[in-house]
């Protein structure tokens, strides 16, 4: 059954209660009021309107929907909240997409040190290592369940076992011991190039989730797939070429959200559909089986101004809404609940860089940015601050940059998703802009919060794609671990952007890393994988 619904936008605005209650739509309203906070004023926005459909079954049948909360908790620290297992488990780590690393060090970096290396195979057009977002997934397995995977059995046996799981161009998804380098299972094929970033259960289940980049092997294998991390099978698969989207191209960049109190998964794809589904998970550890039956409903829309279909970020979440921006630039919050949306912003231009979120006195704030690309070979990249009850646009800074349009194009603008200072550098939000005053060059900005006036930068040679990452130490001193296109790894000091040491790892970098401790992950796209200490 189809539901559809036409929805224009003058003011769409939201009343929150306490900490722990879910956002409530209003249907008419001037202001907003906050708990414990001052009264939110309404703001303008054109006359435009969204339409959107949503289809496959009737709503009101789905188990979820009837029976199931589907807010995510909101974000205090990232262990109890996202997973309560250690490691890097989706794309940035968590809902807000804030926490691509796990743990601390002890003292501030000095350097890295090459650990281990792993060359790939390559895919005739793609070639081999890592594209963008490429982060790997980094998980200590919990002992009784690493007895039933298909690990080898000198990792069953390994204490403080910590898997890498990394996504390749080559079309294989590789699985490594962190400490060693050693590989841990046989790889898993699907024999098309591999983009995006996997994701594991934050459960601690053996699911593993994973998207596929390029139809390289024909258009009607593209989509998406969940696989048993006890035998490798494949357990479910999203056809991306879909007759239901408005758009036919069907990959899938962005990692998934999995709510682990509610079995429920939640991605978006390029083809322009929202995919919210029930995974309806049986896991029954002592028979080592492992299965998904999953019920989903599909969300697609059409914007006035923006014909363009595509969602390339991965979603984020707080509580009970979901945020996501699209090719034409277009942000969209949704109420999980109802699968409608509550507040929309017009289109500025391709966004494909995550969104982040962070809670400020009960009240969600996102932080995004634009690439330059329906605007031409050069253009700004906006960055905004944005209310997420409302929708309302905080500040904003544009930012010049460059881009190579045609059948490859290399964007300029915002790529990498941003990092939210927290510590030592909680008044900063940092953002990575690539082709920024010339085609090769970059510039890492970090703005305050509240006022999105520049705190320092750092002007880059070399143009980065990949997301920085942040370090601290235990007694909260924030560093940066920024790579760039020719193959530099920066470590930066997060409070005044100096550069204190710089690592080159052969070739471009897109991926961005991921760190355990005192252990960082990333591949080129030269065909390597490698792991660095964190000295």
């Amino acid at each position: 059954m189809r539901k559809s619904f036409h929805f224009t936008f003058f003011s769409c605005l939201l009343l929150v209660g306490c900490e722990n209650n879910l956002t409530e739509p209003l249907q008419s309203a001037s202001h907003v009021y906050i708990e414990g906070s001052p009264e939110i004023k309404s703001f303008s926005k054109e006359l435009w309107s969204v339409t959107v459909d949503t289809t496959i079954q009737d709503l009101s049948l789905l188990t979820y929907k009837k029976d199931r909360p589907i807010e995510f908790n909101p974000l205090q620290t990232f262990a109890h909240t996202y997973t309560n297992i250690e490691g890097v488990l989706t794309f940035r780590g968590n809902h807000t997409r804030t926490a691509p690393s796990y743990g601390t060090i002890s003292s501030p970096p000095k350097s890295l040190e090459k650990a281990w290396e792993f060359q790939t195979s390559y895919s005739p057009d793609w070639g081999g290592g890592a594209g963008w977002t490429g982060q790997p997934a980094l998980i200590k397995w919990e002992d009784d369940v690493k007895q039933i995977m298909n690990l080898k059995e000198e990792f069953k046996a390994k204490e403080d076992f910590v898997e890498v799981i990394y996504a390749s161009l080559d079309g294989h998804i590789y699985f490594f011991d962190l400490e060693t380098g050693v590989q841990s299972r046989s790889p898993l094929t699907i024999n098309n190039p591999i983009k995006g970033s996997v994701s594991i259960d934050p459960r601690g289940y053996p699911l593993l989730y994973v998207g596929q980049g390029i139809p390289q092997t024909g258009h009607h294998e593209i989509g998406y797939r969940i696989f048993s991390l006890i035998d490798g099978s494949l357990l479910h698969f999203i056809k991306g070429s879909d007759g239901f989207a408005y758009r036919s191209w069907g990959a899938f960049d962005g990692a998934p959200l999995i709510n682990k109190d509610t079995d429920s998964m939640f991605i978006g794809g390029e083809n322009g559909i929202f995919y919210s589904t029930l995974l309806n998970t049986r896991f029954d550890q002592e028979a080592a089986t492992i299965s998904v039956q999953p019920e989903t409903i599909k969300y697609r829309y059409k914007i006035n101004g923006n014909p363009s279909q595509g969602i390339e970020n991965s979603v984020a979440a707080y509580k009970n809404l979901l945020y996501f921006a699209d090719n034409g630039g277009s942000i969209q919050a949704l109420d999980l609940r109802s699968m409608e949306p509550i507040w929309a912003l017009p289109a500025t231009d391709d966004t494909d860089a995550s969104i982040v979120v962070e809670e400020t006195n009960n009240v969600p704030f996102l932080y995004t940015g634009t690439e330059v690309d329906k605007q031409g070979t050069r253009g700004n990249s906006m960055l905004r601050k944005i209310n997420g009850l409302t929708g309302e646009v905080v500040w904003h800074k544009d930012i010049p940059a460059l881009s190579q349009l045609g059948a490859r194009p290399v964007n300029g603008g915002l790529l990498a998703t941003p990092i939210i200072g927290s510590n030592s550098i909680s008044n900063i939000v940092i953002f990575t802009i690539c082709r920024y005053q010339s085609m090769e060059r970059g510039i890492m900005l970090a703005l305050d919060k509240e006022t999105g006036e520049e705190v320092w930068s750092f002007d880059m040679p070399h143009y980065a794609w990949s997301s920085p990452v942040p370090i601290y130490t235990d007694q909260g001193e924030a560093f940066i671990v920024q790579s760039d296109s020719v193959g530099n790894i920066y470590i930066i000091n997060g409070s005044n952007g100096e550069v204190m040491d710089t690592t080159n790892f052969n070739s471009n970098i897109e991926a961005s890393p991921a760190i355990y401790n005192n252990m960082m992950v990333v591949a080129n796209r030269g065909g390597q994988i490698g792991a660095f200490y964190i000295r």
